[in-house]
């Protein structure tokens, strides 16, 4: 296994009008994944914040057994980044919040800088809840990209994990590989038949990554494949949004390139307006 189990988990919270539902879902979460739990609160600690989130914490039905609260004042981007490494976190988990059209990340932006600098995989939370709502569909990239076999290795583990029901593994395609310029009906059958074999190449690659995951890992989740032709990145949160899924999970930023240094298109694409909640994963081999 590439990717990092998940552990240790680190909520970074806010005292916002979700708190509530993401102290809830991230008990929930690190309840099912047998794992330790972290708060971190960047900000001043004082006895009303105190007592309002332990009222809060009381109220969860399911708590893991171990669990740390920690209040530390700087700034937000270095303290969480600093206690990923600090505590081994497997798991970053942040809240987001929608506001007219707009996404609007734990404060701000800083949940974009988080997914780029963590040292762990990232949970996106756009939709907590106090009351569990079962996670239905799962959306993963299938991006032919040395990442997605760990990926997808991880999404079946989540999947299973937290009681899923199907997986769909989307292959996009960039429109530049079909190149074919059409403008008759010999052209338009050219482009559909190079299309057909683009799309059967990939579905063959991204069900020999699923073979090789051993059976018990992949348990009793149902899974398929979709080809998208289009612009990666965008077509994937497109598709995540059309046919509602619970959750999309992506690769994580690959180190290998100058470009990188300042984000992943594919991932910009994403966070520029959650389609859902996301988990970004880190396999070790980028760690």
């Amino acid at each position: 296994m590439a990717f990092k189990p998940f552990k240790t988990l680190l909520f970074g919270f806010a005292f916002s009008p979700s708190l509530r539902a993401n102290i809830f879902e991230v008990t929930r979460l690190a309840s099912f994944f047998n794992s330790s739990l972290i708060f971190i609160h960047v900000g001043e600690k004082t006895t009303e914040k105190e007592i309002s989130f332990k009222k809060l914490l009381d109220e969860c039905p399911l708590k893991p057994e171990r669990l740390d609260i920690h209040w530390i004042q700087g700034e937000p981007v270095k303290i969480l980044v600093k206690a990923c490494f600090d505590f081994s976190v497997d798991l970053l988990l942040l809240g987001a919040l929608k506001r007219e059209k707009v996404v609007a990340f734990y404060l701000g932006s800083i949940a974009r800088k988080l997914t780029r600098k963590a040292p762990c995989s990232v949970l996106l939370m756009l939709n907590p809840s106090v009351k569990r709502n079962p996670c239905k569909h799962i959306v993963v990239n299938g991006f032919d990209s040395p990442q997605t076999k760990d990926t997808v290795e991880a999404s079946f583990y989540f999947g299973n994990t937290i009681e899923a029901q199907k997986i769909t593994l989307v292959e996009e395609i960039d429109e530049s590989r079909v190149n074919v310029t059409v403008d008759d009906d010999r052209s338009l059958r050219k482009a559909t038949l190079k299309k057909e074999k683009i799309n059967r190449e990939e579905k063959i690659r991204v069900g020999d990554i699923v073979k090789k995951i051993p059976p018990l890992q992949k348990g009793n989740l149902k899974w398929e494949t979709q080809s998208i032709f289009g612009r990666r990145g965008y077509s994937i949160g497109h598709y995540a949004r059309i046919v509602r899924a619970d959750l999309l999970i992506m690769n994580a930023q690959e180190e290998s390139t100058f470009l990188n240094r300042f984000f992943p298109k594919d991932l910009e694409h994403i966070l520029a307006e959650l389609p859902t909640d996301v988990l970004i994963i880190q396999s070790e081999s980028n760690g």
